[in-house]
């Protein structure tokens, strides 16, 4: 007898997952955009732009340090100072 029921509580979980597969039951919403815009000029970037700009966070995504890194390097490089470079840069 609970052999039974159980088989008859296996198919009725298949099949209301198979329903929901489907469609019934609704749609989910629209995925909202939580991403900050980068504020940056519609004209040519200069390296305070460049400075100030801060990136979107996502699950997989590049190193923020290192990202943040290249940035000051660019806008070190974009107001004409000298740029020391390391070994690690050049791999």
């Amino acid at each position: 007898m609970i052999l039974w029921l159980a088989g008859i509580l296996v198919v009725l979980t298949l099949g209301g997952v198979a329903a929901v597969a489907a469609g019934f039951g609704g749609q989910m919403a629209p995925a909202e955009d939580d991403r900050r815009p980068l504020n940056l000029p519609a004209g040519p970037i200069g390296a305070a732009d460049l400075r100030d700009v801060r990136l979107n966070v996502a699950v997989r995504g590049y190193r923020m340090d290192e990202v943040d890194a290249l940035i000051a390097r660019l806008a070190d490089q974009m107001e004409g100072r000298p740029v020391a470079t390391s070994d690690s840069d050049q791999e």
